[in-house]
């Protein structure tokens, strides 16, 4: 080895939140090593969170051309230009990425080797030429997307979440193997910018959310054009001249010009050696305790690669507690975050902390369900956008769920986010003051009709009121 470095901390993955570790080190007096073979910020900025949001804007401003009536505008027929939407991502990317660029950490202090890390022994790594010994290490290598085992998929050309967004020539029809968010927001993009898509789940589309709500999602989506196989697993795909034909297990062929897989992720631990750090891992990732160390007490793991959800937002929060932990010797636990999820579809869904059925499972006939539709709402109505409704579970009269699909219900899923992890009571919640008009309201209603009930539907409550209207 040409060069050997001793320092506090050696983070291993330039995603999110490995940069939030090192930044956060670095500027609190630790000497830290940030390793990243691949491109800095991760899927997140590169081929996730970014350019698939980047990519449903061009689709909605697509979309909005072609509606409109309502409101007393004529619709038009959209001219889109794909590899012109395609500039757009990367636009959106470049403006990002100099926050997570190998100049900006270094100038914060933190040396950057671009290589592939691996451990030789359970304090000694590993990157090209060098040597880098750590107090304390962080691995941050996040996932990849997933392949299942079909039949002839190896054989033909597919795309990834990681290829997709350098495809610059417009699908005719896209095959999307995986009913999941990725699945699903690229679905409704590309439908949007002019293709024909198929979406083929071997499952239960959205099969982890509720029902009530994943149901708008699904509905908006077919209204729109895209095409469901639910329950049906695809058995083989092959080429046959530019084309891609997915057989189904009940034997339906459906054929496309490219195939979008989008079925699942698994974690990037491939090649770390994890075995000459002693460090314990499974197929959902390395093991880790409620303090994100796994068995290598001077290794953490945090984001996707621990297993415990596949969420930028979630590598971040892991962030700031390892960086509690291993600068400050503080204890932590991740095991009690609230953690939110959002799907970016046009409707959005939006859920944190329990699913009706859920609470059901943990608390019974214990719990209450309270709802409210966005057609209710005044802001919904000006603004066309009534197809929506949000569900709150409640528990001894604090909310320990909500769910949310409609317009913004990512922005509005904070609230709930806020109260749950806070154990704020529902009371709080519905005594709110908030401006008028806005959908923000819509939570407040679901919070009063916590009070319905108990006040207007209540004998006694009208008895004491009669009783008190007497008194002089």
């Amino acid at each position: 080895m040409s060069r050997e470095l001793k320092v506090d901390l050696c983070v291993i993955g330039a995603g999110s939140g490995g940069l939030s570790v090192a930044a956060g080190a670095v500027q609190m007096g630790a000497s830290v090593v940030l390793i990243e073979a691949g491109e800095m910020g991760g899927d997140c900025l590169n081929y996730g969170c970014v350019p698939s949001k980047a990519l449903l804007a061009a689709g909605k401003h697509a979309r909005a051309m072609s509606s409109g009536a309502e409101f007393g505008v004529a619709p038009v027929a959209p001219e889109v230009n794909f590899a012109a939407a395609k500039e757009h991502v990367d636009r959106v990317i470049a403006g990002i990425a100099p926050h997570d660029s190998q100049e900006r950490f270094e100038g914060l202090g933190v040396t950057v080797l671009r290589e592939h890390a691996r451990f030789v022994s359970d304090r000694v790594v590993e990157a090209g030429e060098v040597r880098v010994t750590a107090r304390r290490f962080v691995i941050a290598t996040g996932s990849r997307p997933g392949v299942p085992p079909i039949s002839g998929l190896g054989d033909v050309d597919y795309f990834t979440n990681e290829t997709i967004f350098g495809l610059q020539d417009r699908p005719e029809h896209l095959l999307v193997l995986g009913g999941g968010a990725i699945g699903l927001e690229m679905a409704q993009a590309h439908l949007r910018l002019g293709s024909r898509v198929t979406v083929i789940e071997a499952a239960e589309l959205l099969g982890r959310e509720d029902p009530d709500l994943r149901e708008f999602v699904l509905s908006g989506l077919r209204k729109e054009g895209v095409a469901f196989r639910e329950g049906a697993a695809a058995s083989n795909v092959r080429h046959e001249g530019e084309g891609i034909i997915v057989t189904l297990d009940g034997g339906e062929e459906i054929r496309g010009s490219h195939l979008l897989v989008a079925a699942g992720r698994q974690p990037n631990i491939d090649d770390l050696g994890l075995e000459a750090a002693g460090i314990r891992s499974t197929k959902a990732g390395i093991e880790v305790d409620a303090g994100l160390r796994s068995s290598n007490r001077r290794v953490y793991a945090i984001g996707d690669v621990a297993g415990q959800g596949q969420f930028t937002h979630l590598a971040g929060a892991h962030a700031g507690l390892v960086v509690r932990s291993a600068l400050f010797g503080l204890p932590v636990k991740a095991t009690g975050l609230v953690v939110p999820r959002v799907l970016y579809t046009e409707p959005e869904l939006a859920q944190v902390g329990l699913t009706e059925r859920e609470a059901r499972e943990a608390h019974g006939d214990a719990i209450e369900v309270l709802t409210a539709d966005y057609e209710g709402n005044d802001r919904a109505r000006t603004d066309g956008l009534t197809e929506g409704r949000i569900k709150v579970i409640v528990h001894k009269g604090k909310p320990v769920g909500a769910g949310i699909v409609g317009a913004q219900a990512g922005e509005l899923i904070g609230l709930w986010t806020l109260a749950i992890g806070s154990k704020t009571k529902i009371s709080t919640i519905a005594g709110m003051v908030l401006p008028y008009p806005t959908l923000s309201e819509v939570s407040k209603r679901a919070a009063g009709s916590y009070y319905t009930p108990r006040l207007f539907e209540n004998p006694m409550v009208k008895r004491i009121v009669r009783l008190v209207q007497r008194l002089p």
